[in-house]
């Protein structure tokens, strides 16, 4: 599928720019994989529509806790673009160019 592969990725959060690799399996209606940051490793399953892939991870919360993060992203050839909702600090935008 479009969305299979693994992407270097780069949010704009509040806390300024956070990179990381995000690695996307596509079966069916179905997405998982794994996204690595600075902040761990997390495991995901989430739905796919066309090349259009939803999914939601908890990290650890810079101010304590958990956060859950959900992952809105479309790809497009060697590139992936998105929002990721940061719970209660907003938005971030979050782009990706294919490894």
């Amino acid at each position: 599928m479009a969305v299979d592969g693994t992407y270097n990725t780069e949010m704009t959060t509040p806390m300024g720019k956070q990179t990381g690799t995000v690695t996307i399996k596509s079966a069916g209606n179905t997405v998982s994989g794994t996204f690595k940051s600075s902040r761990g490793n997390a495991d995901f399953t989430g739905t796919l529509d066309g090349a259009n892939a939803t999914w939601q991870q908890t990290v650890p919360s810079p101010m304590g806790g958990t956060l859950t993060l959900t992952f809105k992203v479309t790809a497009d050839g060697e590139k992936l673009s998105g929002n990721v909702q940061l719970g209660q600090f907003g938005n971030a935008p979050i782009t990706g160019t294919k490894a």
